[in-house]
């Protein structure tokens, strides 16, 4: 299926001034997120509790009359007034959770919670609302939390190594550290949009940077191949002429590639619900992010490391020489003629 006009050859590489412009714009300003604002980090690996309870009828100190947003608010703060009646729950985040009815209660780590005992605590404490389910209750250990931040960034220090070796060996160094850059700049593009949403990093986030990993990396080498399939069919033409030629083939490609993923996360994220946010959105934002990188920021950044096509086709021909050279050495070898 092709939604572009196959003889039709767009001036990507005019354009990727305006992409690097933007990408150095987006880089400075997750490096100030990184820096200046900092992750919030779940409990996954801040370690401590999270619970889910849902509101059955109004507490006592709703008004049955008032609107949506009064009833969530007085629901919010009438749990935060009980809760900070106990000194154990110094600290905790009540949010809600999805609807007016579905409250997140975040708490953070305290040796006197022990987690058999948090239910009965809860029901306890919050009795004064009225009927609610707690619905969810998961409580991580501090230990267990940095285990498993450990692992995550070991985990994604594995992925890019592996990415870099691959790359390295398949393509030519430039490119290769065009790719791998354009990689470093999907993930923090994408990583710092879990700070400027207000996302909580988890296990789910480091999930959806390891997805965005192996989806950015195989749009940069779809190009880079088209590329490198454009110069060795022997044409003499500028590595601008090859780079615009070759993102246009692959243009159709690329594009239903990317708005089939696209619409895939985007059901996810409208339809998921709450739960899982922390995939959804940053793997949204990767994926258009990944998908523009590839076409106008790996190329660009080709050029602008010093690759040139005259001395890649000077190589080339040093090679075929070298290939001839040899088949006739054992053509000869093979007649009896050394």
């Amino acid at each position: 299926m092709e939604l572009f006009k196959h003889n039709k050859i767009f001036d990507f590489v005019y354009w990727s001034r305006y992409g690097l412009i933007l990408s150095a714009i987006l880089s400075v300003f997750s490096l100030y997120l990184f820096f200046g604002v900092g992750f919030s980090l779940g409990i996954d690996f801040a370690g401590g509790s999270v619970v889910q309870i849902q509101l059955q009828s109004s507490n006592s100190g709703d008004q049955i009359e008032s609107s949506s947003n009064d009833i969530s608010i007085t629901n919010i703060q009438t749990i935060r007034n009980l809760l900070s009646q106990d000194s154990s729950f110094n600290g905790s985040q009540v949010s809600n959770f999805g609807n007016d009815r579905e409250i997140l209660i975040k708490i953070p780590f305290n040796p006197n919670l022990q987690s058999s005992m948090l239910a009965n605590r809860i029901n306890e404490i919050l009795s004064p609302i009225g009927d609610f389910e707690i619905r969810k209750l998961d409580s991580i250990g501090p230990k267990v939390g940095d285990e498993l931040a450990r692992s995550a960034v070991i985990s994604l220090l594995l992925a890019v190594i592996a990415i870099m070796l691959y790359v390295s060996f398949r393509y030519e160094w430039r490119f290769a550290l065009a790719s791998i850059i354009t990689l470093v700049h999907d993930v923090m593009i994408t990583a710092s949009s879990v700070i400027l949403f207000d996302i909580d990093l988890n296990l789910e986030v480091v999930a959806a940077l390891l997805t965005l990993l192996g989806y950015s990396i195989n749009d940069t080498i779809i190009v880079f191949d088209r590329i490198r399939e454009k110069m060795l069919e022997g044409k003499k033409m500028s590595i601008q002429e090859v780079i615009n030629e070759a993102i246009s083939r692959t243009l159709s490609r690329t594009t239903l590639t990317s708005l089939t993923m696209f619409f895939v996360v985007l059901t996810l994220y409208l339809f998921g619900g709450e739960i899982i946010i922390g995939f959804s959105l940053p793997l949204l934002v990767g994926v258009v992010f990944g998908t523009y990188s590839s076409m106008f920021v790996a190329p660009k950044l080709a050029i602008m490391l010093g690759f040139s096509i005259e001395k890649y086709y000077a190589r080339e021909a040093q090679k075929a020489k070298k290939a001839e050279e040899k088949k006739r050495m054992r053509q000869m070898y093979e007649g009896g003629r050394l």
